[in-house]
């Protein structure tokens, strides 16, 4: 703990150099871009530091407040129902904050030689070395935040070591473990959000029976309620099963996908709108509204143009040989995974698109790379693209859905005489293409197959600041051996 306290005084030193003892809101005015970002750096490398005590804290509380030891424990003794309650009174936090801390508490003292108390005052010693000890081990020296720590622990869930023997559940150990190291590499290029998904992604493609079992829950808990308000409006709750999301959200990205053409809004919502172009006055949540009800009024025979234009929405299933070989005789053992959003779907509801959908195969290499076209076509072939989708998830600077994306040349076709193959091309979202290219940005290759992000250069020719690798938000990086 003294490490952790040094770490934090270490912060909160540098912290008071750049701001000193005036009001923040004061010093913060004042500083420049550099010392601002520092600032909020230092914030954060103190508020990890504190997350860590305090969440070793609040473990103790919990553990001397536990019900064996009745009135005499720690939270009864001061007036309080649980040890949550206490340490909320104490912190001023959520109920949420308090739990969250108390789990990290936990797993740091599960993988350490701590002191054990029983209900009788006896002391004990045990040692553990759980799966999760690499993120238990990053939490404590501050490479990964407890806000971190939790979004990766609670999404990744407990091994199924139940169904194997213990041969088997030592590998399923092992393998959750290569997942936990694999997320903690990710953290610096991925947003909080990012981690739960990767994380269910992970868990998900590792346990496929596990997979099955949450869809059938989700499918189970699918409801629609209607009501009205006392103005009169008409409201509607939905809770959606995972395929019929998925059908929905195709659906509402045709209608709204950028390729379907400019929709323009009201100049006096800051946008303006040339004289002879008709204003669209509907906002997206208004446009997805009356996608919804076109679809439910033309009714499956229509024209699917009428509501989409050129394309007609559908789900696309990408599933791996390893997976797809779990498949059939009559054990739907595998999983897909939804190419527009990463998310598992479990191998019963990849094999029902097996029977009424066309398959198409796309062969990778070990790095995911197929399909070299060289220099005869100038654009990327549908097939690259389909592979491109499947290898990097979605736009790699952002993250944006793989219909929002185009296909770029990491060496500029034009300027560096850049190849159209798979291996040199990276899918990017509009907004990110034309950043990237305005801006001079460049994404470069490594000789193991990952992509970085360079900066524009400086007035020296050199990038402006350290390259950041562009991590790929596929399924594949999670397939478990065969």
């Amino acid at each position: 703990m003294t490490s952790t306290i040094d770490r934090a005084d270490r912060a909160f030193a540098r912290l008071r150099a750049l701001i000193g003892d005036q009001d923040p809101s004061t010093s913060a005015d004042a500083l420049a871009d550099d010392a601002l970002l520092k600032g909020l750096s230092e914030l954060a490398e103190a508020r990890q530091a504190l997350d860590v005590i305090e969440a070793a804290l609040s473990a103790e509380v919990e553990k001397r407040s536990d019900r064996a030891f009745g009135y005499s424990g720690l939270a009864q003794r001061e007036g309080h129902r649980t040890a949550t309650a206490l340490v909320q009174a104490l912190t001023g936090t959520s109920k949420a904050d308090v739990d969250r801390a108390t789990r990290a508490g936990r797993d740091l003292a599960a993988v350490l030689e701590v002191p054990r108390i029983d209900a009788d005052g006896d002391v004990s010693k045990t040692t553990a070395t759980p799966w999760f000890a690499p993120l238990a081990d990053a939490l404590s020296i501050g490479t990964i935040s407890r806000v971190q720590f939790y979004a990766i622990r609670r999404n990744l869930g407990e091994p199924p070591i139940d169904r194997y023997d213990d041969l088997e559940a030592e590998v399923l150990l092992g393998t959750w473990r290569e997942a936990a190291m694999t997320l903690i590499e990710e953290v610096s290029d991925r947003s909080v959000e990012d981690l739960r998904t990767a994380a269910r992604l992970a868990r998900d493609t590792l346990d496929p029976i596990g997979t099955q079992l949450r869809f059938e829950e989700r499918f189970a808990n699918r409801s629609l309620t209607m009501w009205m308000d006392e103005n009169g409006q008409q409201n509607a709750r939905i809770r959606f099963d995972d395929d019929m999301a998925a059908w929905v959200r195709t659906i509402l990205s045709a209608a709204l996908r950028p390729r379907r053409g400019p929709r323009f809004v009201d100049a006096d919502r800051g946008v303006a709108v040339p004289a002879e172009v008709d204003v669209d006055p509907r906002t997206n949540e208004q446009l997805q509204y009356d996608t919804l009800v076109a679809v439910l009024r033309t009714g499956a025979q229509a024209d699917p143009r009428q509501a989409f234009g050129d394309r007609q929405p559908g789900i696309r299933v990408v599933v791996t040989s390893g997976q797809l070989g779990r498949l059939g005789a009559g054990v739907a053992f595998g999983v897909g995974h939804l190419e527009e959003t990463g998310q598992t779907i479990p191998g019963a509801l990849v094999e029902t698109y097996l029977c009424n959908a066309g398959t198409k195969t796309v062969t990778v290499d070990a790095c995911g790379n197929p399909l070299d076209v060289g220099r005869e076509k100038r654009l990327f072939t549908k097939k690259q693209r389909d592979a491109m989708s499947i290898r990097d998830g979605g736009c790699l600077w952002c993250g944006a859905e793989p219909s929002r994306c185009e296909a770029h040349h990491i060496d500029h076709w034009w300027e560096h005489h850049g190849r159209t193959d798979v291996a040199d091309g990276v899918l990017l979202c509009r907004s990110c293409h034309m950043r990237l290219h305005n801006r001079r940005w460049r994404i470069t290759r490594d000789g193991g197959g990952l992509y970085w992000l360079n900066g524009p250069p400086s007035e020296g020719g050199t990038p402006s600041e350290p390259a950041r690798a562009l991590r790929p938000r596929s399924q594949l990086r999670f397939e478990p051996a065969a």
